[in-house]
């Protein structure tokens, strides 16, 4: 859908994007992840056609971005965008009309959408009536009306209730299956792993990470296991083995031990099994995959979680 090469921008004395350069596949959610202010919404606003890079090129399904494309764009900002004095059934058909749509169909689509969110009573209410998260679901029909190929989300969530985020994020998904390709951008990683197939992780203006979530986590895993265990002869607790793994935590409760262990890397757990069956009853083995929010971390700070 996207092919965004070596893109530059600076800012007075700051830059916000260093040579950054993403390829975002076809119908897929695609997390684009970093810090606050790490270049996120400076890249969205480009390919927004907002603004233009100082340097470097993107391509939209093959042809350099041009106007033209816009109309094939829907744009959820982190900042709401709508006119707090005006009704919002006659905002939304205003909306519409920007993007294209000829006046009776904006209204049959509208109505559409305010059912599906039961919000069919907002149509004579204006904006600054509304909660933050009523303002957010109103500025998400305007965004998705006109069936944009490409859905950009930054901070879809925020100002909702548990509640409505769900329904939200049922909406992304429905529309994601029905072919439209969606970026996600977010510094918050709780649906990150629920929603992308793939992400990007700039921080301080660059690309750190790239690649399909599953294979992240995967190339992550770094030999942590977690253990339930009983002891063969008395209550004694597992003992750390400095060759073979590192203890890294370790309770007790009633009889049933859990530890948490980390295998050195020239051992495997078929090595570690061997040595501890003789000793402990082994109840439970689950490997501890690192979330995306462990990634993350690691990532930004050089912080290793486990």
């Amino acid at each position: 859908m996207l092919d965004i090469r070596n893109i530059v921008k600076q800012y007075a004395n700051h830059r916000a994007l260093d040579d950054v350069s993403l390829l975002v596949p076809e119908g897929q959610i695609f997390g684009l992840l970093g810090p606050n202010g790490a270049g996120k919404t400076s890249l969205i606003r480009i390919i927004n056609q907002i603004t233009a890079p100082d340097a470097g090129e993107i391509f939209f399904q093959g042809e350099p971005l041009q106007p033209k494309h816009i109309s094939r764009i829907g744009y959820l900002p982190e900042e709401r965008g709508l006119y707090k004095k005006m009704e919002i059934g006659e905002q939304m058909i205003y909306l519409a009309q920007l993007k294209g749509l000829p006046k009776e169909e904006a209204k049959k689509k509208i109505k559409y959408w305010f059912e599906k969110l039961q919000i069919e009573s907002w149509w004579k209410k204006k904006v600054e009536d509304l909660s933050k998260g009523m303002q957010q679901k109103v500025q998400f029909v305007a965004t998705v009306l006109h069936e944009p190929e490409l859905i950009i989300l930054d901070e879809p969530f925020s100002g909702f209730d548990p509640v409505n985020a769900q329904i939200i994020q049922d909406e992304i998904l429905e529309l994601n299956k029905k072919g439209t390709t969606i970026i996600y951008s977010t510094h918050r990683m709780e649906s990150v792993e629920e929603l992308c197939d793939q992400i990007a992780l700039i921080n301080k203006s660059k690309k750190i990470l790239d690649g399909a979530v599953k294979e992240i986590k995967a190339s992550h895993k770094n030999q942590t296991y977690k253990l339930s265990y009983t002891a063969k002869d008395s209550a004694e607790l597992l003992q750390s083995n400095s060759e073979l793994y590192h203890i890294l935590d370790q309770t007790e409760d009633d009889g049933e031990h859990t530890a948490k262990i980390q295998i050195s890397p020239s051992y495997n757990l078929n090595d570690v099994l061997s040595f501890l069956i003789p000793q402990i009853n082994i109840n439970q083995i689950l490997e501890i995959v690192p979330s995306m929010n462990d990634i993350f971390i690691e990532q930004v700070t050089n912080i290793k979680k486990f």
